[in-house]
């Protein structure tokens, strides 16, 4: 075998591992919104002080803090899976938390531990990081799309949340709403409104 046919097949390999990684996680995505289970997390207003990043919103949840026993068996930034059940009002709630995925076939989703808050005088809380923080747009609406969502929270209290497709610990998220409406098509509305203004 000589140095070019070496080369040529070294080539031939590399080029395949980079296409397979992106194909496999595309796949993986569409496998979860076809066979995952959706959910409608409750959405917190966002401090307006904090700086637009570009080309997402960033999210923060109501069911974002989970009491437990000891706060000694936890760590900022430990691995944790979380057991997600379907609250009275339509929305996710937590139900349990472990260090290891649920044996049961119950929906459950893998998080991270924000921080372990023992200064609230009462039972030890866990603040939970969610892998789906950021929602991303094209870059032209999403300044716009932050206003709203911010606007909605603050200052008439409407309803917003993110829908999420939860299957085996993974998670898509697949849109954000806003009084029922995606916030596409609000960011949409709302430039039609200015033209029409």
């Amino acid at each position: 075998m000589n140095k070019k046919t070496l080369l040529l097949g070294l080539f031939i390999v590399v080029v395949i591992a980079q296409l397979y990684v992106p194909a496999k996680m595309i796949w993986d995505k569409e496998e979860i919104i076809e066979t995952g289970r959706l959910y409608k997390f409750q959405t917190e207003p966002i401090d307006p002080t904090d700086p637009f990043r570009g080309k997402y919103i960033v999210l923060r949840f109501s069911e974002d803090k989970f009491k437990v026993t000891d706060s000694t068996a936890w760590q900022t930034g430990e691995r944790i899976y979380l057991s997600l059940k379907t609250g009275a009002k339509g929305y996710a709630n937590i139900q349990s938390i472990s260090k290891s995925p649920p044996s049961n076939k119950n929906d459950y989703l893998e998080a991270k531990v924000g921080y372990v808050d023992v200064f609230n005088g009462g039972q030890p809380t866990l603040t939970i990081e969610y892998p789906f923080d950021r929602y991303y747009m094209e870059e032209s609406k999403a300044y716009e799309a932050e206003l709203a969502f911010r606007d909605s929270r603050q200052i008439n209290s409407t309803e917003t949340y993110a829908v999420v497709i939860v299957k085996t610990g993974h998670s898509v998220l697949e849109d954000v709403m806003i009084g029922g409406r995606s916030i596409r098509e609000v960011v949409k509305a709302n430039r039609e409104n200015e033209v029409s203004n």
